[in-house]
């Protein structure tokens, strides 16, 4: 079992920080969110001089066994025919990575088709999808390590590459489903109100939705009476979603900045901080998107997001239009002058 050692930042450096933001040639607070993302930001890297160094995004691949009870619109071979697409530069994704200069690492960790011989992704395949948790957890306790250890393995290898700066984004057909439980098991929200369209349900594929995760609740409540927040990621997370948990947290263990995407990442996060709650100091969140409940999960992180553009397309795209906002706290800090240098007279 991977245990981390994550800390919050010391935070003797903060009023240092504050003089430095406040001595820039503007007036006090004037720049607003970019002066707290600055704060955040310094005091993640212990610096007063951050960087954004070699950003990096993950963009995850796995299929859901819950998918097989109709809970999405899409049918399941889209995961694998995006994941084929990503490779030849043509989703989303792909764009704002090439937009804002990201390293874009395409992974199968459990897509339920053989993709192994497909230039371009990266073969961390666990299985060819989970289970169904409408009657049985999606995965086992192995698969969960194994998970976990992929995605330790993922943020190494980006760290090792100078990286400061970490992006994860998903792909997986049904996955809001398991983000609507984890919501509603850790934020303590009626189920109901945490289940929304996902990919473009209508009013009665949202009923029907709602039916079947309300059974598969039913089902673990009795099987599990008194569960671990382990074993409710194990029992409902999918594949690529357990993945991006153990990316994170290996991110805040090394001290990288995490850009947190939309609904099923913005879960992610979640279930990433009810295992270490520290991880949430280094987690920007870029963006508050469409689907039902997405305000209330990042209110219960007690996180404000950058950017709410309507946004429900998932892979990181979110979290990847945020950057330059991230990127223009960071120059603010290393490239604005202060009052003294630009000889202005400090009236405050």
């Amino acid at each position: 079992m991977h245990i981390f050692n994550i800390t919050s930042p010391d935070q003797a450096l903060r009023p240092v920080i504050q003089a430095k933001i406040d001595n820039l040639n503007k007036p006090k607070g004037s720049l607003g969110r970019l002066e707290t993302l600055a704060m955040q930001i310094c005091l993640a890297q212990q610096s007063l001089t951050p960087s954004l160094a070699h950003p990096c995004h993950l963009l995850l691949g796995g299929d859901h066994g819950i998918e097989r009870e109709g809970v999405s619109v899409s049918p399941r071979e889209v995961t694998w025919q995006q994941m084929v697409n990503f490779t030849k530069g043509g989703g989303g994704v792909n764009m704002f990575c090439r937009q804002h200069g990201f390293h874009l690492r395409v992974v199968d960790v459990g897509v339920d088709h053989d993709l192994s011989q497909i230039p371009g992704i990266l073969n961390r395949k666990i299985a060819p999808g989970t289970r169904n948790f409408l009657h049985e957890p999606a995965m086992s306790p192995s698969e969960y390590e194994r998970a976990i250890s992929i995605g330790v393995e993922l943020a190494d290898a980006c760290h090792a590459e100078g990286c400061c700066v970490l992006c994860v984004g998903e792909m997986g057909i049904a996955n809001t489903s398991p983000s609507s439980i984890w919501m509603s098991l850790f934020c303590h929200i009626p189920l109901a109100e945490c289940i929304g369209a996902g990919s473009g349900l209508n009013s009665t594929g949202v009923t029907h939705k709602g039916r079947v995760l309300t059974q598969a609740l039913e089902h673990f409540n009795e099987q599990m009476p008194t569960p671990s927040a382990k074993d409710i990621i194990r029992y409902f997370g999918g594949f690529e979603m357990v993945v991006a948990i153990g990316a994170m947290l290996r991110a805040a263990e090394l001290q990288m900045l995490v850009l947190v995407d939309g609904f099923i990442m913005t879960a992610c996060a979640l279930a990433a901080c009810q295992l270490y709650p520290a991880a949430k100091d280094y987690m920007i969140f870029g963006h508050c998107g469409d689907e039902s409940g997405h305000r209330r999960m990042l209110d219960a992180l007690h996180a404000e997001p950058i950017l709410s553009l309507g946004l429900r397309l998932g892979e990181g795209t979110g979290a990847l239009c945020a950057f330059p906002i991230v990127d223009s706290a960071v120059r603010m800090m290393n490239e604005m002058n202060n009052f003294d240098n630009a000889n202005i007279t400090k009236y405050f």
